[in-house]
């Protein structure tokens, strides 16, 4: 009977030991771990910032002193690594990445629109469907004037991190796709929100008609420039062609990111309305996705009829 009791009294204290140090390691994580902490972002940093610019960065982005995340720095390597480019390239621009659960989607921000000069939300979630990103939200920014193309090489980054490996050829033409946007702005003298709507455009049309040679991709392109009354340099012309022809040799599906070309699509229309642009070129892009979704729907119907 004393025994038994020994072994209740010495059972209490053990319970009572390992109650005490519990507690004592919730006190410690609560005493450490900052009230806005938001550890399940990833800041990537231009590697050129300053230590300045990157506080502000940080301001720009509404992290504060005591928040606790996980930053890296984005390189002339990594440039080099991701996507063959220059590694002595100059990195400023910055983004703060969140993976979100699957189905939430693709969003991009720009936040500091006054300094990423030459690339728009839309062209980023575009070129970022090209690359296979999905379920991610992107706030991108930068304390001085930039193109805003290096960004795109800090979300791969970030997506590595993360341990999500993406295809490197598609990353490298998701980053040639955005430079055909930017040029096409340009040299065209498009708009940015014209220059989406006909890579989306197109886009939609590969995942409808699944083209198994250069010359269908061809047909698309010119479809969707008439369709749209856009008239390119032959230069221009072939540069776009180029560029979708290697999407149909990687053989990228767009069929599974119909709704976010969508949503892309949605949004370019809400800004060119909001800008007062060509009222006749927004109905026409308005007519083709009716046509086009219908289209797809009457595909999807006779598969299962």
């Amino acid at each position: 009977m004393n025994f038994f009791r020994k072994g209740v009294l010495q059972m209490r204290k053990i319970w009572r030991t390992m109650l005490t140090l519990m507690l004592a390691v919730a006190v410690w994580i609560a005493f450490v771990t900052p009230a806005g902490a938001v550890s399940e972002s990833i800041l990537i940093y231009g590697e050129k910032l300053s230590e300045s610019q990157r506080q502000e960065v940080r301001e720009i982005f509404g992290i504060g002193e005591n928040d606790v995340i996980e930053e890296h720095d984005v390189t002339g390597e990594d440039y080099a690594n991701y996507i063959d480019g220059n590694p002595n390239a100059n990195m400023y621009s910055s983004a703060l990445i969140k993976m979100e659960n699957d189905g939430e989607g693709l969003v991009v921000n720009i936040v500091t629109p006054e300094n990423i000069t030459k690339v728009t939300s839309e062209m980023y979630e575009n070129a970022l469907l090209t690359a296979g990103a999905e379920n991610v939200t992107v706030d991108v920014a930068s304390p001085i004037a930039v193109t805003g193309h290096s960004a795109l090489t800090g979300i791969y980054k970030a997506f590595d991190v993360e341990g999500v490996e993406l295809d490197k050829e598609r990353m490298e033409l998701a980053n040639d796709e955005l430079v055909v946007a930017t040029d096409l702005a340009e040299r065209e003298g498009m708009t940015d929100e014209s220059v989406t709507t006909l890579l989306t455009e197109i886009k939609k049309m590969i995942a409808e008609q699944n083209p198994v040679t250069r010359e269908e991709v061809e047909q698309i392109v010119s479809e969707q420039l008439s369709n749209l009354e856009i008239n390119l340099s032959e230069e221009d012309r072939q540069m776009l062609i180029d560029l979708f022809d290697r999407m149909r040799e990687l053989d990228i599906d767009f069929s599974g990111v119909v709704d976010q070309l969508q949503n892309i699509a949605d949004s370019v229309a809400q800004k060119a309305e909001e800008l007062g642009l060509d009222e006749g070129f927004w109905e026409k892009v308005a007519n083709f996705f009716a046509d086009l979704f219908s289209s797809i729907g009457d595909f999807f119907r006779g598969l299962f009829n």
